[in-house]
């Protein structure tokens, strides 16, 4: 039996890729027709960003790996870079890398699932 995502979500293929959510894939499909047409350029997908390096904790044994955030989509609009994530319910880890991003300039732009 498969176990079901945290929040429900139904994985999708699209183009062999496959996507953490319905919504995720939908959003895929209206940013390729969005390159095609010449809206948007240079689209990546799950791209990460370095929010905090990695640190050696006292006392522990080992160094805490960097703590990450991967956004879904980022692409170039109108000559500037978007960061997107698309969002069924905002998590507290969510919120808190959403935090860390502002701190270093960085807006996560926000669709809806």
């Amino acid at each position: 039996m498969v176990k079901p995502t945290k929040y429900r979500a139904k994985k999708q293929v699209v183009d062999g890729i496959t996507f953490a959510s319905q919504a995720e894939a939908r959003r895929y499909r209206d940013l390729k027709i969005l390159q095609q047409a010449g809206k948007v350029s240079d689209l990546q997908m799950q791209v990460p960003f370095v929010l905090a390096p990695a640190v050696l904790i006292r006392g522990a044994n080992r160094k805490s790996p960097a703590l990450r955030y991967v956004a879904d989509f980022v692409f170039v609009r109108d000559g500037a870079r978007v960061i997107e994530d698309v969002k069924g319910a905002l998590t507290q880890a969510y919120r808190i890398k959403r935090h860390l991003m502002a701190v270093q300039g960085l807006h996560i732009t926000e669709v809806k699932a």
